[in-house]
């Protein structure tokens, strides 16, 4: 057994190791909006459901030498954003929202993306996710240590869900029509694989 402290560790060391180990990822798709009403797009990995009543989700964002990502920076000054679910369909396109681009351009258009309106903020969704999220930011939380700040966590809760007609039965995602992706590392993403049920001892 390979035994490491995380304090004698490099920030990169310690990253390769974290999306190494911590497999599958979900993957949200934030969209979100500057003071320009230019329409940002970005996939973020360090994502997951945090609570259902109220339904919340959790959205970490690293910065980069300590400055804000458009991302963070825009849902912590407009409080809110849209999060989409990656599928088979649209990994491609949303792998190429990945790319660094200028605040004033629209990864959606690089990735020719569609926006749609949303019902409840003013933050569009992209019609290609079969499920969205339009959300409120609730709480930000700044992590970092020796006084220099290196992750935004930022808590939203759901305003309106967006779902295809494909994906649900009585209420019920049907995984197998939603073709959810999910991260690994490197250059790796994984689709659902084979199943196992195990009952849930009473």
């Amino acid at each position: 057994m390979i035994k490491l402290s995380p304090a004698e560790l490099t920030e990169r060391e310690n990253y390769k190791l974290l999306i190494g180990s911590i497999i599958p990822r979900p993957i949200a798709f934030v969209t979100s909006m500057a003071n320009d009403g230019t329409v940002n797009g970005a996939p973020f990995s360090y994502f997951n459901v945090v609570s259902s009543n109220p339904p919340m989700i959790s959205l970490s964002i690293q910065r980069r030498d300590g400055a804000l990502k458009d991302t963070a920076r825009n849902i912590l000054k407009n409080k809110e954003f849209v999060v989409h679910i990656v599928d088979e369909d649209n990994v491609e396109q949303i792998n190429e929202t990945a790319a660094t681009l200028k605040p004033y351009q629209s990864e959606l258009e690089r990735a020719n993306l569609t926006p749609v309106k949303s019902d409840i903020v003013a933050v569009p969704g992209v019609k290609e996710a079969k499920v969205r999220f339009e959300c409120e930011l609730v709480q930000a939380i700044e992590l970092g240590e020796n006084y220099q700040i290196g992750t935004d966590l930022l808590i939203g809760r759901i305003q309106k869900y967006h779902l295809d007609n494909k994906i649900v039965t009585d209420g019920k995602i049907q995984y197998d029509e939603l073709k959810a992706m999910s991260r690994l590392a490197g250059s790796d993403y994984a689709k659902v694989g084979e199943l196992l049920s195990i009952e849930r001892p009473k």
